[in-house]
């Protein structure tokens, strides 16, 4: 096979200053390490130029938010790329039997995993749900410095005060701004700005969530069904049964995207308790005798099914459809 025309495989194993990247290209194997930066990129294209991988299929994990340089960058440069979940992973590497965990070898193993299993290709993001996406993690991470600074406002000496209380005014200022800037940046768009007003249409969604869900959804169905939505959020069930004595209760898998697990809770609890097609809900469960966090571990699926339903069809939320009386 020439060269040029060999399929390719590029592992990045992801970090905050560098890429360790690994190429099998047929029975070989080179390797990189680059600047997570786009200096780091400019040679990261050119080594993969001078070894025949121009159009190889890169594979990284979903490491925070390092790997959106790498990634971006390398599909807008023609390359497949697919961003998968370090689980995954890493059970491959264990079936492969590796008992070194270093950044060359897990790269080594994000390559034959990519060859292997042959992951769903990533689509990056548009320019628009890039910069939403960079705004909703800000405000994100504002919320939880806020949430430790009060917490450390009760038990700090007097001494160092005021300068916690001076910092949470600042936190305080902050968060209005990037609110503000949230607001304008969806009212701008008019493809987000239509998909903003479905999503507010479910009762028990607010602008926060609205706006989180914005930026991982985006202004086009990211995913060929509910149930993969349900799954990058790990918000599917887990069984745990083997044989016949073996059989644990169902969990949440909770493999997948934390914030937007975290972004559901509060939507379920006020949709469960202050909203008539969620009462009906948690009271068709309660009667079946299931506990109240599986009820509300199922109404953060239902909520993410019923997001990616209203954006899919375009047509706003309907309680009839859910069990709730027509007014």
């Amino acid at each position: 096979m020439n060269r040029q025309t060999e399929v390719s495989y590029l592992g990045i194993d992801v970090s905050k200053k560098k890429l360790d990247c690994a190429l099998l290209l047929g029975a070989k194997t080179r390797n990189k390490v680059v600047e997570n930066s786009p200096a780091g990129m400019n040679v990261l294209k050119a080594w993969l130029a001078r070894h025949g991988g121009n159009a190889a299929y890169v594979c990284m994990e979903a490491t925070n938010t390092y790997w959106e340089l790498c990634a971006e960058t390398l599909a807008d440069a023609g390359h497949p790329v697919s961003v998968v979940n370090p689980a995954l992973v890493k059970a491959h590497a264990q079936s492969c039997g590796l008992r070194t965990k270093t950044d060359a070898v897990d790269a080594r193993a994000l390559a034959d995993f990519c060859r292997e299993k042959q992951p769903e290709r990533w689509l990056p993001p548009s320019s628009s749900e890039r910069a939403l996406r960079a705004l909703v993690l800000r405000h994100q991470a504002l919320v939880e410095m806020q949430t430790q600074e009060k917490n450390r406002l009760e038990t700090t000496r007097e001494a160092v005060q005021d300068s916690v209380q001076v910092h949470l005014e600042w936190l305080s200022t902050e968060l209005k701004r990037i609110e503000k800037a949230i607001r304008e940046h969806i009212n701008d768009d008019p493809g987000m700005r239509g998909r903003r007003d479905l999503l507010d249409s479910i009762p028990g969604i607010g602008e926060r969530t609205i706006a989180l869900l914005l930026a991982y959804l985006g202004t086009q169905c990211r995913f060929a069904n509910a149930r993969q939505f349900v799954a990058f959020a790990g918000l599917n069930p887990r069984q745990h049964e083997s044989g016949s004595s073996v059989h644990h209760k169902a969990r949440m898998c909770k493999v997948g995207h934390a914030e937007i697990r975290r972004a559901l809770y509060m939507p379920a609890m006020v949709t469960l308790y202050r909203t008539d097609w969620g009462r009906r809900f948690r009271e068709r469960l309660a009667l079946a005798g299931k506990p109240d966090m599986l009820i509300i571990g199922a109404m953060m699926r239902k909520l993410a099914h019923v997001a990616y339903g209203v954006l899919l069809s375009g047509k706003p939320f309907d309680p009839t459809l859910h069990g709730a009386c027509a007014k």
